[in-house]
């Protein structure tokens, strides 16, 4: 089942299709995305390959908002096809960060 998660800072109807990040994973050359969440308006967000980037450009038509939160994060690990993870590297800054790792599946 392809889970709908819906962004609480997105607006109505603001949200997205597991199955979406997951691709955006795998094609990344990475298992994981950083959350890379940061109060500031997508022109000046510093971390253009994260979780919140791709959200703001892919899933809302609110672009300067927060929209990688704790609560997103939580929606995705229930779906059990993610771990919250520490200490990942930021593609972006080469800093270590939270995020979500893609667990291994059968599909």
């Amino acid at each position: 089942m392809d889970t709908f998660v819906e962004l609480p800072y997105g607006g109505p109807g603001s949200g997205f299709h597991v199955s979406q990040l997951i691709d955006l994973i795998r094609h990344s050359g990475r298992d994981y995305i950083i959350q890379g969440q940061d109060h500031c308006t997508l022109e000046n967000h510093r971390k253009s390959r994260s979780l919140d980037v791709w959200l703001r450009k892919n899933c809302t038509h609110r672009k300067d908002t927060n929209q990688a939160v704790n609560s997103v994060m939580d929606a995705l690990v229930a779906t059990g096809r993610f771990e919250v993870a520490y200490g990942l590297i930021c593609p972006d800054s080469g800093r270590r960060c939270k995020g979500l790792r893609l667990l291994a599946t059968s599909d």
